[in-house]
């Protein structure tokens, strides 16, 4: 299959050990363009998200690798590879919402988003990215299962500032229209544990 130029192919995958003691985990990704994988749906999902997504992934691991080279292991991670973890593991992409939708879903406006809107959403393409809520999806799916999820048309371009700034969005996964049952049974949309109203309306809300 030809690869289009300037592509970074995606990386071996190889056993859960072959990491050198004392090496974190993205550094060696990074040094050996290998992924330690362990024989479970956890790592299979890392591993089909690394097939899918190889550019971000590649991006991610080198933010987290530089941040590591800068700063060491930490018994905290720092703004910046906390937000790529979190992306990493529960994120989502959804690269150009529907200006009405967004509206609303910055305003956290649920039923404009997923009622009076939903006809909408048959246009709409949102991708799953993180291999930690696949795993949730596939093994204990649940109506409170929520992404964040990132808004850009190339997230692949996005700096070190943008990620330290968390530039995700809120989604409940069972609201969008097919994608849960019972979606049409009243109150659906008002469980205010899952469909969370939004705390400050001075507070920004999107990137």
């Amino acid at each position: 299959m030809h690869r289009p130029a300037g592509r970074r192919p995606a990386p071996r995958f190889g056993p859960p050990d072959a990491a050198v003691s004392g090496v974190p985990y993205e550094t060696h990704i990074a040094l050996h363009q290998e992924v330690p994988t362990r024989d479970n749906p956890h790592d299979l999902l890392n591993g089909l998200v690394w097939l899918a997504h190889t550019a971000l992934k590649w991006r991610l691991n080198a933010l987290q690798a530089q941040a590591l080279a800068e700063q060491g292991v930490q018994q905290r991670r720092g703004p910046l590879r906390d937000a790529l973890t979190v992306f990493d593991e529960n994120g989502a992409l959804w690269p150009n919402p529907d200006p009405l939708l967004l509206q609303a879903w910055q305003q956290r406006d649920w039923q404009a988003l997923f009622v009076r809107h939903r006809a909408r959403w048959r246009e709409q393409q949102v991708w799953v990215f993180g291999h930690a809520l696949l795993d949730s999806l596939l093994h204990a799916p649940r109506k409170g299962l929520t992404a964040h999820v990132l808004i850009h048309p190339d997230p692949v371009a996005l700096d070190v500032a943008a990620w330290t700034g968390k530039p995700f969005l809120p989604l409940p996964l069972c609201g969008i229209p097919g994608w849960w049952p019972g979606q049409d049974a009243p109150h659906f949309y008002e469980d205010p544990k899952v469909f969370r109203p939004l705390r400050n309306l001075n507070r920004p809300t999107g990137p």
